[in-house]
Formats: structure tokens, sequence, C-alpha cells
């Protein structure tokens, strides 16, 4: 493999729960070129000890501060693997739900984009309207069957899901945007696929998170 730090290609997909952003890595890994490794939220929390998960999935409203001071190492940690993939020339796709909805701001997403300034990372912001991902957290999946919070006539959107929502695009800085409800998984990682031969943004969107101090 090659060590060249421009041969390689990121792609950090960020978005809610549920949103479909592992649809969209898994379509990237089976139909794009090359190897492309996926280190999302997913495959990191499933290293993380149970006792400190959520881990980085931690979801925005300060719910857990006794977690918080590990969060940021996490990320770095995660980041850090991800630059260091890229050095080997390994392709990294990364479905994320960054946010900065703690119980006091962490500035995690702009740290996080100064660990790969080396590195060419396109930055897609993965869009659902919450009505979407609502009917997708009433489909059981195996293995998550309580992880998802589902409606009820009283409380149609639980309010840790209105949470993410609003939370979880700040400040909303991307190369480009995908939206899950009216673009099939393929579609997504096609559009996607498209930018990348266009080219990345100049300056990038990590290049501008990373330069908001």
């Amino acid at each position: 493999m090659t060590n060249d730090s421009h041969s390689v290609q990121i792609i950090i997909l960020n978005g809610a729960p549920r949103s479909g952003k592992s649809s969209i890595a898994r379509a990237v890994q089976e139909h794009f070129e090359g190897p492309w490794i996926n280190l999302g939220v997913d495959s990191y929390n499933a290293m993380t000890p149970k006792r400190y998960l959520p881990g980085i999935g931690l979801r925005p409203g300060g719910e857990r501060p006794d977690l918080e001071e590990l969060v940021p190492f996490f990320y770095a940690a995660l980041y850090e693997s991800i630059a260091i993939h890229a050095s080997l020339g390994l392709n990294v796709v990364a479905d994320l739900g960054h946010h900065d909805s703690y119980s006091q701001p962490l500035g995690i997403l702009s740290d996080c984009a100064r660990r790969l300034e080396d590195f060419p990372v396109l930055f897609v912001g993965v869009r659902c309207p919450i009505e979407t991902i609502m009917q997708r957290r009433d489909i059981v999946q195996e293995g998550r069957e309580t992880l998802y919070l589902s409606a009820t006539e009283e409380v149609p959107i639980p309010e840790p899901v209105q949470r993410w929502q609003d939370e979880v695009h700040r400040p909303g800085i991307y190369d480009m945007e995908v939206d899950t409800s009216v673009l099939t998984p393929l579609e997504c990682a096609e559009a996607i696929r498209h930018q990348l031969d266009l080219g990345i943004p100049e300056p990038s969107a990590f290049e501008r998170i990373a330069g908001a101090r």
C-alpha cells in the first residue's frame, strides 16, 4: 500500500441515529473500488467496555456527565486511528453522530478535524426528516431491540430523538449533504462518488471547522 496521504480518501458521514449512515457506509464498502475500512460509531463502540457505553454515541442533552470526560479521548483515539489507516493507504468511511450538546461544550468536532489536517476528507451531512426516522425506529433490528425509543400516542416524538435532530447538524458545515428519505443508500453512495470525482471543495468543510477555534 502507498503512504501518499493524497492518494487515499476519507469520508465522514454525520447524522442522527437511524438516518441511514450505516447503510451508506456499507454501500461504499460494497461498490467503491479498493478496500474501504468502516471506523464508525458501531465498530468503535463494539470495542468500548460496556460500562462506558454509549461512548462516542452519547446523545445530546448532557445526560451522562460521568462519561463526558472520556468522550473527547474516545473521539481523539478514533480519529488518530483513521489517520493511521489513511497513512497506510487505506480508504476510510466513518458513520458518526457529532454534536456538542453535552453538559458543557467540548469542541470535539474541531479537534477531530485538526487530527486529519494532512488528509483529504469529504464531510457529508446525512439528512433525514424526523418522521422517517421515527418510522425506522419502529422497525426491530436484531440485537438492537431496546436501543431505540419508539413513538407512542402520548409522545409521538420522544425528546431525546428531537434533540438529536436539533443538535447533530450544528454548525452544519459540510462538503455535501444527502437526504436518505428520497435517495437509497446506493444512490447516496453514488452521489458521494460523484463529488469525490469532482474533488473536495476548497477550503474543505474540515479545514473550515479546524480553523474555528
